[in-house]
């Protein structure tokens, strides 16, 4: 019996629910941290990150007008498909991190851990930084969160999953939509994780993944008209400063990149960060001394 020839995968971009090589027909080398062959990438162009923006503006509607336990169920979702997929994320963090076996299925478990935390969240956020406005007069004053829009997301260049995934399922618990550039150098477990979010019931464009160059993508994202925020964790402190400056442009929303352990149980900032406060001010009708009457 001759031995089988092993099937190698190709990996594809993200965007818009579909799986689309880089319409520059480009690809480029990935390899482990020992320099072995793993797999070719596309190499997305700029041409690729405008389609993502597109997708992505176009989905806003659906996912920001969801009610939030419905993105909260979708959100699991996602965890419940990465815990089927365990073994395939663990292979392919051990080898874009170089790690072994047992500590990448631990970034692989505490990446699962991370999804269904946000998940939580989805329907309590609103009651945490939202409310009821004590005010002098004869009005009721609600303030409510709202989705910013679309979010750019330069995920970290070093941890290729559980970053990633800490920065990515914060956008879009609270309602937008992200077009997300992978770790340059470890793009693989980012593009799996597309083949999951299209099974999980995330409608397309919600989260859209390109890779390759990081710069070559977040300066036309940084500087596109219809970007209302970036999330510039994985970026440079040159390259930050270049796309904050680009950012201005249409006064962006810009997150900073800050030193992050991605294993602590994060907070609400990154939630926070891309969301805007809707303040209603609505008369309760006359104030006598016999009480109020609405």
């Amino acid at each position: 019996m001759s031995d089988r020839l092993s099937v190698f995968k190709t990996y594809k971009l993200y965007v818009g629910g579909k799986f689309p090589r880089s319409e520059s027909g480009r690809v480029y080398e990935v390899t482990d941290s020992k320099d072995n062959w793993l797999a070719n990438a596309p190499l997305s162009s700029r041409k690729d990150a405008r389609d993502a923006v597109v997708a992505a503006r176009k989905a806003f509607g659906g996912w920001s007008g969801a009610t939030a336990y419905n993105r909260g169920q979708v959100l699991y979702r996602v965890a419940e498909m990465l815990e089927g997929r365990r073994e395939q994320f663990t292979r392919e963090v051990a080898d874009a991190e170089g790690l072994s076996k047992s500590k990448a299925a631990a970034v692989v478990d505490a990446t699962i851990d991370r999804w269904v935390w946000y998940a939580g969240w989805t329907d309590k956020i609103a009651q945490v930084i939202g409310g009821a406005n004590p005010v002098a007069g004869p009005y009721f004053n609600l303030s409510s969160p709202e989705p910013t829009g679309v979010v750019a997301v330069v995920a970290p260049q070093e941890s290729s999953f559980l970053g990633l995934v800490s920065v990515v399922a914060p956008v879009i618990a609270t309602g937008n939509t992200a077009v997300v550039i992978a770790s340059e150098k470890s793009p693989l477990p980012a593009l799996s994780l597309g083949e999951v979010l299209a099974t999980s019931d995330v409608p397309g464009g919600v989260v859209n993944v390109l890779s390759g160059r990081t710069a070559e993508l977040a300066a036309p994202l940084a500087a596109h008209q219809d970007v209302n925020a970036i999330d510039l964790a994985g970026a440079d402190e040159a390259l930050a400063k270049e796309l904050e400056i680009a950012a201005a442009d249409n006064l962006k929303r810009v997150l900073r990149p800050q030193p992050v352990d991605y294993f602590e149980t994060p907070g609400i900032d990154r939630m926070t960060a891309f969301l805007e406060t809707k303040t209603v001010w609505h008369p309760t009708g006359s104030l006598g001394a016999g009480g109020s009457s609405y």
